[in-house]
């Protein structure tokens, strides 16, 4: 099946760089959230990115018209529902994202693709809640989707081989990586990457070391381009959180339990760069570590 339309629900961070790369790579997009406050920040965002890119000269402003020109802020779920292909980018809980596909539901095309950005949860279980569980998969784009060349694809246990198929094809036009991955918690990149950022928070819990020093290490020790406690307020705390619940919840280990220290930044709504607090004090000129 060839995929010409492309509906985006959630216009925040992750959604508002999917439909970005996704208009670039030539396909009509719908952008929609329940918030059209939302929608209309997402588009100036990725407004604004071309023009950044214009300005180092790896745009043109010709492509930037038509790129935008590609773009639909919907303002109705019922108008998504009809596309060749949509994407679930909403906040990492599960029965928000369950509820997003409950609403879909009614208004979608027999062809229609269904997938989820999700970065931790079970696909075939958000699948099981729909009337096309062989066409069902995670569609899951790193953060920043601009930058970043991988995409996860994650099949349920009932997805077919022409859904998937037609989603490496579709990453391959976005000029990415596609990496296949088995529905088990938190899939490759999350199943490796938050025990890694939960054990920073330990670290610095336990005392071995400063928010500063930990990072330090990281990134001089081990070559890593962003220490683990930066990387973590890049990502938010909440969603470090998140998938380190799903990831204990559903691997019954006591390894991914969440540092209380994560969950008391959580608690605090501290939660790194969006909130302009985390384990770094980003109102000032320059970042400052907050322990």
């Amino acid at each position: 099946m060839a995929i010409k339309t492309v509906g985006v629900i959630g216009a925040g961070q992750m959604g508002s760089g999917i439909a970005y790369v996704f208009a670039m790579a030539g396909y009509d997009v719908f952008l929609y959230d329940i918030s059209t406050e939302a929608v209309d920040s997402a588009v100036k965002k990725i407004e604004s990115n071309m023009d950044r890119q214009i300005s180092k000269g790896a745009l043109d402003k010709a492509t930037k018209t038509a790129a935008l020109a590609r773009i639909t802020k919907s303002d109705s779920i019922e108008q998504i529902g009809g596309l060749d292909l949509i994407i679930e980018a909403a906040t990492e809980v599960e029965t928000i994202k369950r509820q997003i596909f409950a609403d879909l539901a009614p208004h979608l095309a027999e062809h229609t693709i269904l997938t989820s950005n999700t970065s931790s949860i079970s696909i075939t279980r958000l699948a099981a809640g729909t009337d096309r569980p062989e066409r069902f998969m995670g569609f899951h784009f790193m953060n920043p989707v601009p930058v970043m060349q991988l995409v996860e694809l994650i099949r349920g246990i009932a997805t077919d081989e022409p859904t998937f198929k037609a989603l490496e094809t579709v990453v391959e036009r976005l000029g990415k990586t596609s990496t296949s991955a088995e529905d088990f918690p938190a899939f490759i990149v999350n199943r490796i990457l938050m025990p890694m950022i939960n054990e920073a928070v330990y670290t610095l819990y336990e005392g071995v070391g400063t928010v500063q020093s930990i990072d330090t290490s990281l990134k001089l020790g081990a070559n890593h381009p962003m220490g683990p406690l930066e990387l973590a307020d890049f990502i938010g705390l909440d969603t470090c959180l998140a998938i380190m619940n799903v990831l204990h919840e559903g691997l019954a280990d006591t390894k991914y339990r969440p540092c209380p220290l994560l969950t008391k930044y959580v608690e605090a709504g501290w939660l790194g760069r969006k909130t302009k607090r985390g384990f770094y004090d980003y109102r000032g000129e320059f970042p400052v570590p907050t322990r």
